[in-house]
């Protein structure tokens, strides 16, 4: 992607919402999209009219850009992301956080299902993401020329998570008996889940949770110096020894109970900033 292409997909943005300018944000993923009705919107755009941008083929994913106020706040939303496994480049599954910036927002938040590893955890719960691990990926976002324009060519990534909003988070999550813990995110191309041994070898490095997602947003954000913050619902249990084959109602399920849990933690971290 050029950066051509990222302003004109911009500009495009800017016309259809008479240059609303975002401050925050925000990625949906699997089974999270009813943050969205908690939006007061004002503009809505398909992905498919979007110059550039990719469409969304998981059936769970709305594939909507939504401009507008979330607690107060002025939020540019993502109601579907974009994922490697869809046959997409990983410049193309963050071509959008590219976009954002040039919108104006200083603040992504991201969330994600994801299995959880962490014996300590259980279905339902949510993990507040203070680091992760990326070297399962195929693909790094950042391969290719650089566009020095949005950031560095050898981003610092020892913090790509703000551990202040990671503290507020979980702050937010006790004061209101939401059952979270804060935990490292492993990323992997899917789209198939993992093995036994897959995740044996993910805890034993020190994942506690593994997804399809996430990172190469978090990658490209954190290198445009963007304030990053990233939650995941714990779908299912990648327990070895317990293991269960997996089911996607079920994963969607888990999903959606826990949604109301993680749009408080959201709608009252993005009520303090």
């Amino acid at each position: 992607m050029t950066l051509q292409q990222i302003q004109e997909a911009t500009d495009y943005l800017k016309q259809q919402t008479q240059n609303y300018q975002p401050d925050f944000g925000i990625i949906l993923g699997t089974g999270l999209g009813s943050l969205a009705k908690d939006i007061d919107v004002a503009f809505t755009i398909s992905y498919e009219h979007i110059p550039y941008f990719p469409v969304s083929t998981v059936e769970f994913h709305s594939g909507k850009l939504l401009f507008g106020t979330l607690s107060g706040k002025k939020v540019v939303c993502m109601q579907g992301r974009f994922h490697y496994y869809e046959g997409y480049t990983m410049q193309q599954v963050t071509f959008p956080v590219r976009v954002m910036k040039l919108l104006g927002i200083h603040t992504l938040f991201v969330s994600n299902a994801a299995g959880g590893m962490n014996p300590a955890f259980e279905v339902s719960d949510l993990m507040v993401i203070n680091d992760h691990i990326s070297f399962f990926l195929p693909q790094n976002p950042l391969t290719g020329p650089n566009l020095d324009t949005l950031g560095d060519r050898f981003p610092d990534m020892c913090d790509p998570y703000d551990l202040k909003l990671v503290e507020k988070a979980l702050q937010i999550a006790s004061q209101h008996g939401i059952k979270a813990h804060a935990g490292v995110y492993a990323s992997v191309p899917g789209p198939q889940l993992e093995t036994r041994a897959e995740y044996r070898l993910l805890r034993q490095l020190g994942a506690d949770a593994v997804g399809m997602s996430t990172v190469p947003e978090i990658i490209v954000a954190h290198q445009m110096r963007l304030t990053c913050f990233g939650l995941s619902v714990i779908t299912d249990m990648g327990i070895p020894e317990n293991l269960e084959k997996a089911d996607i109602q079920k994963i969607i399920a888990a999903a959606m109970k826990a949604e109301p849990g993680m749009t408080k933690i959201i709608k009252e971290l993005l009520n303090s900033l």
